[in-house]
């Protein structure tokens, strides 16, 4: 198909019957857009998903009825990542990679750019043009079922991570989809419960990842999410979709749908949603009788066909040949992005890394050691192309005078555990160490499903506290969807949270234990001791049909800084084989001002022995800011490799949107602090160096006056002294330090301004005069700040 201008694009659409152009933006089947034969416009293919080309030749081809698709749809999210059944018997082998929960860890932009090269292969391959991904919805709670599936609690690292695979992806023609727009952080009732957001929270944290994401790299398409936001379904709200997105930031691609979220066809098509997804004939129907009885503006269907025929377009014109797929090279890199996002949490008595060369025995237990739980449940599983098994390659590295033995442990409920936890105890007796490889309850987690416990699979607890209890040397290789709690902590050497880490992780977790790999991830999100420290626990998972994010813009790592909880990990954490200084640091002004950004340069030494990379966080601390804000956030970050000894400078801008909050009640974006503390960190706990940043905060103009208005509110006008002290030497007859003397004693009242004064006056200064002097006062104000 050719591209086309819009003067092009337009003439198509004029020249479709209406049937054509409600079947245009309704989906044909479960995974592509409609072909219109006799304009020539040809359907675009697209599938799952951001850690995997998840391309089921039966859901692809599925026939076009609403049974058969639904029927495929429903077989989808409620599959299981570790069932081989079904799903995986007809999708085609393709790569696994990272999920987001572990790649995030990884706060690298390039392996994302190079991940999403990857992906954009394998779709040219299978011929897809569009990856419904990545997903970068916040964090929130740990507990959140598709929370593997996301980066960080962090918009920062949301934007950035997302920007990066959405290059890769795009600048090898294929399209991505970033979603879901917006606050999809819970599984529980998801299509009915609202997430009832304050408006500071949905612009300071849940959209601005999005809105970094798009600024840096426009994705083609952006994905509505299932849940109704302040009460309004995403897919439905004019607010979300046109005020934010369209109007004040410029987006011009695509909005789809996701899966059957939409409740309202007409409606959502009237607030923006352009794509229905997938085809639904019942909805198309509700749709064609929306038009014909004149509910929906022609115009409004119009945008969204052209807005389609764009999309096809574009795909088609940008497309790259097809190739074959080097997936020898991609599992390589899998395991490359997973050995540099897996987090050292704990390292007692430098435990790690093992020797391979010692002579002894390690006991590595549990069955996660042989079949390895590689990635999160739902629609966006892919069918590995190969896994690594973790027993096979520690056992690989281990020398001659190394004995690696295996002792089974399950992670199914409903087991007896005596027996089994026993036998790893007179296993582990002569083993000089013990590699525990667990995991949380499958049950009850991925899509369609919250957790409802931080707790590890059943007996997992208690078999690592019974060998720290018997003085074994532990070291736990956690694979989870998120945080979990470990009470067991304290008397274990070592632990690495590898969350869930695709078909490369059993590599690159051996690559760690033994130090071919120095640990550099680190935690975007933070780890609670025990579950009632989550923000929003006690409004967590909402009441009738809402969920309000109580929290409030304190998510994550600001909640635990606000209220002085110590974390069991916190935001940033991260051990390494070596350490790491940081020196000299220095910003390139002493002052901020509006519309003003700020260099921060710092160097970063490795004092220690053995090449590593460090993560550098730059976080912002408000001194004294007008509305009462977080602690301190983070801003910016890079990523240095650096040799034994070696020092680098690294350089990190802040923007004017990294000194400013938004302030509903003026509605912008507004910088007004006495200062900023600029940190350069290794954690969110963990603050190296500091420089204090000057502020000259925005002028605002004064709030506008009536009779009521309290003393102190039209005293802080600069005006209105000047005024009130005229009116009262005319009124009164009196000197203006009479004038002023009456004013004076105004002061402290909580009353409005009239009645305060006529405490004084009496009757011979009347509430219309004050009225008439203030309007006066509003309408100059309005002039001069227009």
């Amino acid at each position: 198909m050719p591209e086309a201008d819009d003067g092009e694009i337009r003439a198509l659409v004029t020249s479709m019957t209406t049937n054509e152009k409600v079947a245009l933006v309704s989906g044909q089947g479960l995974w592509r857009t409609a072909a219109i034969e006799r304009l020539g416009i040809d359907s675009i293919l697209m599938t799952d998903g951001t850690y995997g080309v998840r391309y089921s030749t039966t859901q692809i081809d599925a026939g076009t009825g609403d049974e058969e698709s639904l029927a495929a749809f429903l077989d989808l999210i409620n599959q299981q990542a570790d069932d081989k059944g079904g799903m995986f018997g007809t999708t085609r082998p393709a790569t696994c990679f990272p999920n987001g929960n572990l790649v995030g860890c990884s706060w690298d932009v390039d392996l994302l750019y190079r991940m999403g090269e990857a992906l954009a292969l394998e779709c040219r391959s299978l011929g897809v043009h569009l990856l419904l991904g990545p997903g970068i919805n916040t964090r929130r709670t740990p507990l959140a079922g598709r929370a593997y599936e996301y980066y960080s609690e962090d918009p920062v690292i949301n934007g950035d991570l997302a920007a990066a695979l959405i290059s890769g992806l795009q600048d090898n023609g294929i399209g991505a989809s970033l979603k879901h727009f917006a606050c999809n952080n819970s599984e529980i009732d998801r299509t009915t419960t609202s997430s009832d957001v304050d408006e500071r929270a949905l612009r300071e944290i849940y959209l601005a990842g999005f809105e970094r994401a798009i600024r840096k790299s426009p994705p083609w398409t952006v994905m509505s999410a299932y849940n109704p936001v302040n009460g309004v379904q995403a897919a439905e709200s004019h607010w979300l979709l046109k005020h934010i997105l369209r109007d004040e930031w410029g987006y011009d691609g695509l909005v789809l749908s996701d899966w059957h979220a939409i409740k309202d066809r007409p409606a959502s098509l009237k607030a923006g949603t352009d794509l229905d997804m997938p085809e639904s004939k019942p909805r198309k129907a509700r749709l064609l009788l929306a038009i014909e009885d004149g509910k929906v503006a022609d115009d409004a269907l119009d945008r969204a066909c052209e807005r389609v025929i764009g999309l096809v377009r574009r795909c088609y014109a940008e497309k790259l040949p097809a190739a074959p797929v080097d997936l020898d090279r991609h599992h390589a890199l899998a395991q490359q992005i997973a050995a540099e996002s897996i987090v050292l949490l704990r390292n007692e008595q430098q435990t790690l890394p093992l020797d391979a060369a010692a002579t002894g025995e390690l006991l590595v237990v549990g069955d996660g050691a042989l079949v390895p739980t590689i990635q999160g449940s739902g629609s966006a599983t892919t069918n590995p192309y190969r896994v690594d098994s973790p027993l096979e390659r520690i056992a690989a590295r281990a020398g001659e005078h190394l004995k690696v033995r295996h002792v089974p442990f399950p992670t199914a409920q409903g087991i007896p555990m005596e027996s089994e936890t026993q036998a790893v105890l007179d296993a582990a007796m002569t083993a000089d160490a013990v590699i525990i490889f667990t995991e949380n309850e499958k049950e009850g987690n991925g899509e369609s499903s919250d957790r409802d416990t931080l707790k590890l699979a059943a007996g997992h607890d208690s078999l690592i506290r019974s060998l720290t209890e018997a003085g074994r040397k532990v070291i736990v290789v956690l694979t989870t969807p998120d945080a979990v709690e470990m009470p067991w902590l304290g008397a274990t050497q070592a632990v690495l949270a590898c969350f869930y880490p695709g078909q490369g992780g059993g590599e690159a977790i051996a690559r760690v234990l033994f130090g071919e790999q120095n640990p550099c991830g680190k935690l975007t999100t933070t780890m609670p001791i025990r579950i009632e420290d989550i923000p929003g626990w006690h409004t967590y998972p909402g009441e009738n049909s809402r969920h309000v994010y109580s929290e409030g813009i304190f998510v994550g790592y600001r909640f635990y800084d606000l209220k002085a909880v110590t974390p069991l990990f916190p935001f940033g954490h991260g051990l390494s084989y070596t350490r790491f200084s940081y020196e000299n640091m220095a910003l390139d002004r002493q002052e901020i001002g509006p519309s003003m950004g700020c260099g921060v340069s710092v160097t970063i030494r490795n004092t220690g022995e053995v090449a590593g990379k460090e993560i550098v966080q730059l976080y912002v601390r408000p001194v004294k800011p007008g509305l009462r804000r977080p602690i301190r956030e983070l801003k910016a970050f890079t990523k240095v490799e650096l040799q034994p000894s070696e020092a680098k400078v690294v350089t990190l801008t802040l923007s004017a949107r990294d000194f400013q909050y938004f302030d509903t009640a003026r509605g912008a974006w507004v910088l007004d602090a006495e200062a900023f503390i600029i940190e350069a960190a290794a954690s969110s706990r963990d603050i190296r160096l500091e420089s204090r940043l000057a502020c000259r905060s925005e002028r605002f103009p004064p709030a506008a006056l009536s009779a009521l208005s309290p003393p102190a509110l039209v005293f802080a006008n600069e005006r209105a002294i000047p005024a009130l002290t005229e009116l009262l030497a005319r009124k009164l007859r009196i000197s203006g330090e009479e004038a002023i003397a009456i004013l004076e004693k105004l002061n402290g009242s909580f009353l409005g301004f009239h009645d305060t004064l006529s405490w004084y006056v009496g009757d011979a200064i009347n509430e219309a005069d004050i009225t008439t002097l203030f309007d006066t006062l509003n309408q100059r104000t309005k002039k001069m700040s227009a």
